[in-house]
């Protein structure tokens, strides 16, 4: 290591890149000594002889490392060593204080003061070395800290830009499934149709919707594709295209006749001809549940498939409830899967309730589902509610169940009331 002469109170610089000592001693003759040593040890060495002049010091360069007495008049060892950890600076500064004093109570008073070593007076070369390669150590491993923590904030940094731009990214996705469902209410006069749909998060896989299938005829489905997020989201927006009301031409739930009138294909045929189309051309690991129905708005007369979506419920005028439904397969779940048909009449003031498990599974007040119970217990108790302010009352029992913002799983409805609007 590069040697370099010293004098008292000057720096005496090192080589290149040397860590910085500062001494600090009232000894004029000490100081140099231990200068002398530093230097010839490729350390770079400012010196003090007292804890003011030593704070001066570090304000204007910091040091790497402090070497200082305990005794000194005015501000001693203790007192400088405080001052010194009090200090702004960017990086740890080792403290070895020296010392005539041995016992423990010293010492335990020297590491509450914030020094990180000790050496009993008089000095021994050989030791004063090894505790500050000791301390170096200590210098490189906070150092090697101080550099991955701000390499982890610059990382997290990044990553929290990515996901602000994902998350707009998804805010926009939510707007843009919201306008699947463009209307959330329609009076056809022989029956009204009132829809909802509550994304678990930003995007969901629930879909809603209805659509003219003919003269007097209303389709209408509910949708729940597996899993959650962006994948799922984008089957339902898919979906959404193959049952559209706006393009009657690409809904797959209609077909034309020989007169180029629109009609409506069966909904067992409909549910088939999808979980084909799942499972030959979509090919991908979804499968969705689904409850399609045809509804005459003139007879009340109900044709519909369930695959797999939890059971609609039907309120008639007199106010009893009950299931309907034989359950069924998902669509896509198993090759050449067949459906039967559902068939109902919907008298006029009778009314029929199509949820996701979403409803279902909500949390409730005690701990545990919302369930089927609960559900009919609240379409009972809201005998006297129509349209969308039912829905709205439902959404409101089923959030006081869920403490948390969002629903855990996604929330959908169809509520379907026959005759003239009241």
């Amino acid at each position: 290591m590069q040697e370099t002469d010293v004098q008292d109170g000057v720096l005496a610089p090192g080589g290149a890149g040397a860590r910085r000592v500062l001494v600090v001693d009232d000894n004029p003759l000490l100081r140099r000594v231990l200068s002398s040593y530093l230097a010839s040890w490729g350390y770079a060495v400012d010196t003090a002889s007292g804890g003011a002049e030593a704070l001066e010091v570090c304000r204007r360069s910091p040091p790497d490392l402090v070497v200082s007495d305990w005794m000194m008049p005015g501000m001693d060892g203790l007192a400088f060593c405080r001052a010194f950890r009090a200090l702004k600076r960017e990086a740890y500064g080792y403290f070895l204080l020296l010392t005539s004093k041995g016992d423990k109570d010293h010492v335990a008073q020297g590491l509450d003061s914030g020094a990180d070593d000790f050496l009993t007076k008089p000095v021994d070369p050989g030791e004063l070395r090894a505790r500050l390669t000791a301390g170096e150590r200590i210098l490189d491993m906070q150092r090697e800290v101080r550099v991955k923590n701000d390499l982890l904030r610059e990382t997290l940094g990044a990553l929290q830009a990515v996901h602000d731009s994902i998350d707009n990214d998804l805010v926009e996705a939510r707007k843009l499934q919201q306008s699947l469902v463009p209307e959330r209410f329609r009076d056809f006069g022989g029956a009204r149709v009132s829809l909802s749909l509550v994304p678990a998060g930003r995007v969901g896989g629930d879909l809603v919707g209805f659509f003219p299938a003919g003269t007097g005829l209303v389709g209408l489905f509910a949708i729940d594709v597996s899993g959650h997020g962006i994948s799922s989201a984008l089957m339902t927006a898919r979906l959404a295209g193959l049952l559209s009301s706006a393009m009657p031409e690409r809904n797959i739930a209609l077909t034309r006749d020989a007169g180029g009138r629109v009609r409506a294909r069966p909904p067992v045929d409909t549910a088939e001809r999808l979980n084909r189309l799942m499972r030959e051309e979509m090919a991908v690991e979804h499968f969705f549940t689904l409850f399609l129905a045809l509804c005459d708005t003139e007879t009340g007369r109900v044709r519909a498939v369930q695959a797999g979506h939890p059971h609609p419920l039907v309120q008639r005028a007199d106010g009893g409830i009950a299931p309907v439904g034989q359950g069924g397969l998902p669509i896509g779940l198993i090759p050449g899967a067949r459906y039967e048909e559902l068939r109902l009449r919907l008298n006029p003031g009778d009314r029929l309730l199509i949820v996701s498990d979403g409803v279902i599974e909500c949390p409730d007040q005690h701990g545990g589902m919302f369930g089927e119970a609960g559900l009919q217990g609240a379409l009972a108790g809201m005998a006297g509610l129509r349209g969308p302010a039912l829905i709205d009352a439902l959404l409101q029992r089923l959030q006081k169940g869920n403490p948390a913002r969002d629903f855990p799983d996604d929330v959908s409805a169809i509520l379907y009331e026959a005759g003239p609007s009241p």
